[in-house]
């Protein structure tokens, strides 16, 4: 017989709560991603065509004019507070940035790179060798495991934390689980200092993609969002947490606030192709927090330090764990250094709140159409694919016969491909550990795997 749905504000078993100067035990983060599946060029939609010295805001049309007549009208557009039902609860609950900016302004890779380690080495494009091959840069990862803390990464089909080679490590290879675990770990309240959710990044039918990536259904998106939260909610480890939605770059739709470009510091002083600096950020991106920390309807403006022209943006994250765990590290790059901080959003209450919704709206389909698994690869899918291929050996880096049948693979193709490839080379990690392997080493699966396997 199915038990009576819970009130709309019951809270979990009572629990020590520590005060807000303690900060958290848990930060859990989902990185959703919302683009535009073009080349956009990014100077010209924030400077215009005009060949304008500081930023205008004011070529987003004319730039898209240059692919598409639909296009410029698209990137015009938005979606409203019916169309995600979750995103709009969750801001009115909870805590909204109104000036979270991306790092830099380009794609989605550099831009994640940013978030766990506040550089991209030099990337303002996909580099798919660089991506493949393992970026080598430090990351918060690795402050929180010197210190003794622990973090897990679930995911579907492939974490893209592996694009930092160091991620890689046998130290690290029991880090990586599957999504339901997050689930399993929720609800016993075994969730981590900090953990990362990656969406599933591959449309098939019975398991639709929930990573907002275009042409996904961006309804399946506020489900994972939704599920996560409740998952949460009903955690005994509701009252330590913090959970951060954020996207990786705005997509190419317009905004009107314009992007920071006086004072940014580069990272680590590495330039990018022509010159770039890495001394400006990019277009604003939504942020959502939400934690019984959290006052209702909060909105965060600009941050309160550590230099007057601070501001929020992915970078923000290592330098918040930082932070509120207390690490002893230094930090990452001179970006963190000077980003913002946003442990004040969880200090403003004497204690946790008790009327935070125990469930969140039902989410209706935005697209009337199935997933299309015979669909070409995107070029994050790719990415994705490559990145499969160089964990298990599969192929030879400089060469592009592999690169080639990635081209050519269907979502569904890669999909299979991938989940046999990173379990493979999760599993032979494995065995290293059990073989007493330094932790310091990456495996090198030498030989080719079936494709067609599926992991059991």
């Amino acid at each position: 017989m199915a038990s009576p749905a819970p009130s709309a504000t019951a809270g979990p078993p009572p629990m020590p709560t520590p005060p807000p100067s303690a900060y958290l035990t848990m930060l859990s983060m989902l990185i959703l991603i919302l683009a535009i599946p073009l080349r956009q060029d990014v100077r010209d939609q924030v400077f215009g065509t005009s060949g304008n010295a500081t930023p205008t805001m004011s070529g987003f049309v004319e730039q898209a004019l240059t692919v598409s007549e639909d296009l410029a009208s698209t990137v015009m557009k938005g979606f409203s507070p019916r169309s995600i039902p979750v995103f709009a609860t969750l801001a009115r609950e909870f805590a909204v940035f109104d000036r979270w900016f991306s790092s830099l302004p380009g794609p989605t890779q550099p831009n994640r790179l940013f978030v766990y380690s506040a550089t991209s080495r030099g990337a303002t494009s996909h580099d798919k060798w660089s991506l493949a091959r393992g970026y080598p840069q430090r990351t918060i990862f690795d402050s929180l495991h010197d210190d003794g803390l622990d973090f897990n990464v679930y995911f579907e089909a492939a974490p893209c934390t592996l694009f930092y080679r160091n991620m890689r490590k046998l130290k690290f290879a029991r880090k990586f689980h599957k999504y339901g675990t997050f689930l399993d770990h929720a609800r016993d309240g075994r969730l981590a200092s900090l953990s990362v959710i990656e969406p599933r990044y591959f449309d098939l039918s019975g398991k639709p993609a929930n990573d907002d990536h275009p042409s996904h259904d961006v309804a399946n998106g506020q489900k994972l969002v939704k599920e996560v939260y409740e998952a949460l909610r009903s955690s005994p480890q509701w009252n330590e947490s913090l959970l951060v939605i954020t996207y990786d770059e705005h997509g190419g739709f317009y905004d009107h606030v314009v992007t920071p470009y006086a004072g940014v510091p580069s990272p680590d002083g590495i330039t990018g192709p022509s010159g770039f600096g890495f001394d400006r950020l990019g277009v604003r991106v939504p942020t959502i927090m939400v934690s019984p920390w959290i006052k209702r309807g909060t909105v965060v403006r600009r941050p309160l330090g550590p230099e007057k022209n601070s501001e929020f943006e992915h970078s923000s994250i290592p330098a918040t764990i930082k932070k509120m765990f207390n690490l002893t590290a230094g930090f990452l790059t001179q970006r963190d250094a000077w980003s913002g901080t946003f442990e004040g959003v969880v200090r403003n209450l004497a204690s946790p709140r008790t009327d935070c919704p125990m469930v969140l709206p039902d989410v209706a389909p935005l697209r009337n159409t199935g997933a299309d698994e015979n669909r070409p690869l995107s070029e994050f899918q790719r990415e994705v694919v490559e990145l499969a291929s160089v964990l298990v050996g599969d192929r030879s880096l400089g060469t592009s016969s592999h690169e080639k049948a990635g081209k050519a693979m269907t979502v569904k193709e890669a999909d299979e491909y991938v989940n046999s490839a990173v379990w493979s080379f999760l599993r032979a990690s494995e065995e290293a550990i059990n073989m007493g392997v330094d932790e310091s080493a990456i495996i090198d699966v030498v030989s080719p795997i079936d494709a067609r396997n599926r992991v059991p």
